[in-house]
């Protein structure tokens, strides 16, 4: 049949359909069934399977979705699986979602593979409740508490599955995974949920007794917490003299109300703890004391009166008033604190706010110093505007002070400064890989270069083995098709890292032509140009580094450069850190994070080593984080290869 007859064909159905009758619809239906039924071999004989899906919780962050597909397929055949992650960070969220084609698979897969230990966690799998309203409600749902730190989800689950089918079982734990002492059961039906209620509340589990009822939510317990402030009437009495009793605590309450007790609180010696508690009949009375006796003197000391709070509450307050104060003292100091470092060990807090006073009114300068009371090198100067501390920064960052640039900016907080760094490493990435794509190099970073007995630059050849352990040059600098590596600087700045083996001469162009023609460096060192090699100069007039004479011929070179023989210095530093273990691609992006900076804060790296020290712990960490997300993402990426070879 042709194209235009198929078209045809499919026209005259659609009109047909749409002269048709409503009301034949019925009659139709009914008809097309009761031929079905007549014959039942022209129906379908394939058995329709009811799809399942699974949630599963407890999962460690590190597993993915070909970890759990590998577990879960062995049950029965998976549709599909999905490992929820961040929006932001893609790191996952401890859980998971997992799909069989048939329910009877899904029924296996909760009995089978309920809390087994998935990477040294124990998972815990329920029926994935797409409503929102059934898993939120209170419907079916109990409350345990004063449970034994033994007693996890498996064990919680065995003891109250007697009483019918559970739909969810959670003991709460903290960030480490110990019990908080309390959990929740979910059943099916709200007959299991009494019948577990009146059979296990009161009960002894591990020796402990269980408190066990519906569970109210968190809107409703708050509601509850605000009626009892309103209505409360227990008094917390603190400041107590030592020599009062119950009785006369007792009697200064009574004048203002009828009480029911008055307990001054003891310990096991049966001294007093110097606070007690104070329970009236009424609202109204332990409100008018509150009022009345709080700061009044009982035996030469003052009071304290106020509404008697649970230890929960108390916390909660505590911390939303400590969050409180810390909000306030950030934004109270935006724009206004300045960080100053470089400082001669000589500048004191008076010299530092002398040396600013200029600028403004400053409310605060302080040379950070260390346990024997010497300068660490940097302090903070405060003012009483944003305005006056932008002008400082203008005109004093760089402005030598005793002999030496100041380094001044707004100051930061730590966990601020780190996310700047692992943005500018993840831009830095970013920009690498587009650079890939534009010059078709394959790999992330160029064969390493390395330097030869005769002091030409090479490449090592592939699957070579010896002393020498290069690092990865820095995509910035790779040439483009067609043009040669130029050859890396001679003289001071080129020397050896760790170990003997060469410095990289990190991604910068060469520059040809300094000042006279050629590159001069400290000490009247030549950089010489591709077409002026030629022997070193002798290398016992100075020690191998020095930052001061680095800072000073720093100016006379381009920026490229700058940062070029900045890297070389800072390198071998980078590398010889414990902490990376010899890794030299972990140090060649480290180093470049860190070249980001500014040069004066770099050279007071170099020159500080407590300096160094927490500017490499923060790019590290940075670098921690952005290593952790490229192999989740790469783990994510890996699960659907593995679902399809499945």
């Amino acid at each position: 049949m042709s194209t235009e007859e198929i078209s045809k064909t499919l026209n005259d159905l659609a009109l047909n359909d749409k002269e048709a009758p409503v009301t034949e619809a019925p009659a139709a239906a009914a008809a097309s069934a009761t031929s079905e039924s007549e014959n039942p071999e022209s129906a379908s004989t394939e058995p329709v399977e009811n799809p399942a899906s699974l949630y599963v919780g407890e999962l460690d962050p590190s597993v993915n979705e070909a970890l759990l597909f590998e577990i879960f397929s062995p049950i029965g055949q998976v549709s599909s699986i999905r490992v929820c992650r961040d929006a932001i960070t893609k790191r996952s969220l401890g859980y998971a979602y997992v799909n069989f084609h048939a329910k009877n698979d899904g029924e296996r897969a909760l009995e089978e593979l309920n809390y087994s230990p998935i990477k040294g966690r124990p998972c815990r799998i329920m029926w994935s409740q797409r409503d929102p309203s059934v898993r939120r409600g209170g419907s079916a749902n109990i409350f345990i508490k004063n449970l034994h730190p033994a007693i996890d989800n498996k064990a919680l689950h065995d003891t109250f599955s007697a009483f019918g089918d559970i739909l969810s079982c959670k003991v709460a734990t903290d960030e480490f995974g110990t019990s908080k002492g309390f959990g929740f059961v979910h059943y099916k039906t709200d007959d299991a949920a009494k019948a577990a209620i009146e059979s296990v509340n009161g009960m002894l589990l591990n020796d402990r007794e269980v408190y066990v009822g519906p569970h109210v939510s968190k809107k409703d317990r708050q509601n509850k917490l605000e009626e009892l402030k309103n209505n409360f009437t227990n008094v917390y009495v603190k400041n107590i003299d030592s020599e009062v009793t119950d009785q006369e605590l007792n009697e200064l309450f009574a004048t203002i109300g009828a009480v029911t007790s008055a307990v001054v609180e003891k310990d096991q010696e049966g001294n007093s703890k110097g606070f007690g508690f104070v329970n009236y009949e009424n609202h109204e009375d332990a409100a008018k004391a509150v009022e009345k006796l709080n700061d009044v003197e009982l035996k030469s000391k003052k009071l304290y009166v106020g509404r008697a709070q649970k230890k929960r509450e108390r916390i909660e307050e505590l911390t939303k008033q400590h969050e409180a104060a810390r909000l306030e003292k950030i934004s109270k100091y935006q724009g206004v604190n300045l960080f100053i470092k470089n400082l001669d060990d000589s500048i004191e807090d008076e010299k530092l706010k002398e040396e600013f006073s200029a600028f403004g009114t400053i409310t605060s300068a302080k040379v950070m110093t260390d346990d024997a009371g010497k300068s660490k090198g940097f302090g903070f100067v405060c003012f009483s505007s944003p305005e006056e501390a932008t002008k400082a920064v203008a005109e004093m960052n760089q402005r030598m002070v005793a002999g030496k640039p100041l380094y001044v900016a707004l100051a930061q907080r730590k966990d601020v400064r780190r996310a700047q760094l692992q943005q500018q490493m993840e831009a830095r990435n970013q920009m690498r890989l587009q650079q890939q794509a534009a010059h078709g190099v394959p790999n992330q970073f160029m064969q390493a270069m390395f330097y030869n007995q005769a002091g030409q630059p090479g490449f090592l050849p592939p699957g070579a083995r010896g002393p020498v352990n290069p690092q990865m040059m820095m995509q910035q600098g790779i040439p483009r098709p067609g043009q040669g590596i130029p050859p890396p600087p001679q003289g001071q700045w080129a020397g050896q890292g760790p170990n003997g083996q060469p410095v990289p001469v990190y991604g910068m162009p060469p520059f040809v032509g300094g000042p006279q023609g050629n590159m001069r460096g400290p000490n009247n060192r030549f950089y010489q140009n591709r077409n002026q090699r030629g022997p070193r100069g002798p290398q016992s007039d100075a020690p191998t580094s020095n930052v001061a004479q680095l800072a000073s011929v720093l100016p006379s070179y381009p920026i490229e450069q700058q940062k070029r023989l900045l890297g070389e210095e800072l390198y071998p530093k980078v590398f010889s850190n414990p902490k990376l273990n010899q890794d030299a691609e972990a140090a060649g992006k480290i180093t470049g994070m860190i070249l980001d900076l500014d040069n004066t804060e770099i050279l007071q790296m170099l020159d500080d080593e407590e300096v160094f020290k927490s500017r490499f712990a923060d790019a590290f960490s940075a670098y921690e984080e952005y290593k952790n997300s490229n192999a989740t993402e790469g783990e994510a990426a890996a699960a659907p290869a593995a679902e399809t070879s499945a």
